[in-house]
């Protein structure tokens, strides 16, 4: 998924391929049935292209972290500790982008207020 979030485009066996073997030696049929349980799992799309196929991610890598996110904060049993624990394993750099992405929420909010 890593090839295919950064590409941010439609992406080859033959290309996820290529580029993985320039770190470490891997079959082709290895990325071929990766990226086929990728589809089947509905993580990717795919088309035809000739007699090979063309995948693109269903979502993006900020979307996926999203819900992975939510999905274990939301089966916490004390989502307020959850979230205080998470937050205490931040980075510096890390509380500022949490900082950052709170204010565009708050700035978004007030916008969708202001237009009801």
């Amino acid at each position: 998924m890593t090839r295919v979030w950064e590409w941010n485009r439609p992406v080859t066996v033959r290309e996820v391929l290529e580029d993985l073997q320039k770190e470490r030696s891997i079959a082709y049929t290895t990325v071929m049935t990766v990226l086929d349980n990728l589809h089947q799992k509905g993580w990717v799309r795919r088309e035809a292209e000739g007699r090979a196929y063309r995948y693109k991610a269903v979502s993006t890598r900020a979307a996926y972290s999203a819900a992975l996110m939510n999905e274990a904060w939301s089966t916490s049993d004390n989502p307020a500790a959850a979230l205080v624990a998470f937050f205490g394993m931040m980075a510096p750099e890390q509380r500022r982008s949490l900082r950052d992405a709170l204010r565009m929420a708050q700035v978004d909010g007030q916008a969708e207020a202001k237009e009801k």
